[in-house]
């Protein structure tokens, strides 16, 4: 690639998470990065009348109420220069109708609404020329077709697979993919997919806040209150316990290390975890922690363990915890569940197939805990950064845009 990268221009950004959101996202991360050269607006995804009721008298809505109205063309300041947030007006709950013709008609409508308050601000910031970056917002496939963007990029970082996306996402983000004039990508898998409908799409995986996470070598920093009453050694999770993992392993791995704990933190979806997990008395399962604590998660973990199914899913995951984990020095144990991994980890991460492999590679990490392990880690992270990655999906971006304005 080369250096030539997006620079001094207005960047759009319709994102999925919302700004103030407790966890980390790759959306927001792009936004504020995108902005040490650029002017960035990020449009967070749109309450619904749904929404807005669920969250009326809370902190968040207290936030929003000022900005929310569509006649209001004020941006909300943040922390990060060049960077503001457009809060969108409230739109109509659809979701819940099936596909066809009414879903599609009203749809257009909030699409409408949401373009018409984007269009006012813009002209009330001045802005003309820009880059729309639709950030996996496949809610809203339609609205970069009311602005006249310089260049137009989808942004696709997972597969759709709960009911409440696929019902209207997989048509919805084939017309984003189609309609786009650049496509970048989280996984190759995804990249070989939307490829089949744009030839212009692209493979750049996340990455971790290496800062962020490095945290945890700070001598003074304390192990997290969660441990206080968990024995060690823990072999440790960080994220959402749902259908991604693979219980049949961990209770496997479990049972084998009787003498250690398995600790899974992060927000847990009943649905999919199976009795025998919680009748195991070496598994537990804490619930969800702010991110901002995640330095003091990772200092308690002696093994740290992304223990996902093999599947046709799986080989789209490109996890944000593996180089959180590697950038705190932690010693990993993985599934095989993606095999694009081993081309950013090198020899630093232990790859299993097996459960017996599982476990024996929780054995072998438990050695690898000198200075030099953890310099080799920390190494590999470096390598793995959000500021490179973003500078990555810059240039490509910047290659499409000179290819389609013919200049700089």
């Amino acid at each position: 690639m080369t250096a030539n990268k997006l620079n001094g221009k207005n960047i759009i950004i319709l994102g999925l998470p919302r700004f103030d959101s407790e966890l980390e996202s790759t959306n927001y991360t792009s936004a504020k990065l995108l902005a040490r050269n650029n002017r960035v607006v990020y449009i967070e995804n749109p309450l619904t009348i749904k929404d807005y009721w669920a969250i009326k008298d809370t902190v968040r809505h207290q936030r929003r109420q000022p900005f929310l109205s569509i006649w209001n063309t004020e941006l909300m300041g943040t922390d990060t220069p060049n960077l503001t947030i457009l809060v969108p007006p409230v739109l109509l709950s659809i979701n819940f109708l099936p596909e066809g013709w009414l879903y599609r008609q009203l749809l257009k409508l909030n699409e409408r609404i949401l373009a018409y308050k984007l269009k006012r601000v813009l002209r009330k910031q001045r802005i003309e020329a820009h880059v729309f970056i639709n950030s996996f917002n496949f809610h809203y496939p339609g609205l970069g077709s009311h602005l006249n963007a310089s260049l137009a990029v989808y942004h696709c970082l997972d597969p759709l697979i709960v009911d409440f996306d696929r019902r209207h996402g997989l048509q919805s983000e084939a017309e984003l993919v189609r309609n786009s004039d650049v496509v970048v990508c989280s996984s190759r898998q995804l990249q070989r997919e939307t490829s089949e409908l744009n030839v212009n799409s692209y493979f750049i995986p996340n990455a971790a806040d290496l800062s962020h996470s490095s945290k945890c070598m700070d001598p003074s920093l304390l192990v997290h209150s969660l441990f206080k009453d968990i024995k060690g050694p823990v072999i440790g999770y960080f994220g959402a316990v749902e259908r991604r993992i693979n219980y049949e392993l961990l209770l496997a791995a479990a049972q084998q290390h009787q003498d250690k704990s398995f600790v899974l933190v992060g927000p847990v979806d009943p649905v999919y975890i199976p009795e025998f997990i919680k009748l195991q008395d070496n598994i537990y399962l804490p619930g969800p922690v702010p991110y901002a604590e995640l330095p003091a998660v990772l200092k308690g973990f002696s093994v740290a363990i992304i223990p996902f199914k093999k599947d046709e899913v799986s080989r789209t995951i490109f996890p944000l915890k593996l180089f959180e984990y590697l950038g705190a020095g932690k010693a990993v144990v993985c599934t095989d569940f993606n095999p694009d991994l081993v081309d950013f980890t090198a020899d630093s991460v232990h790859y299993c197939s097996t459960a017996t492999q599982f476990s024996a590679a929780i054995s072998a990490a438990l050695l690898e805990q000198g200075p030099e392990w953890v310099a080799r880690r920390q190494e590999i992270a470096a390598e793995n950064t959000w500021e490179k990655r973003i500078d990555q999906m810059s240039e490509v971006m910047m290659r499409s845009y000179t290819r389609i304005n013919g200049t700089s």
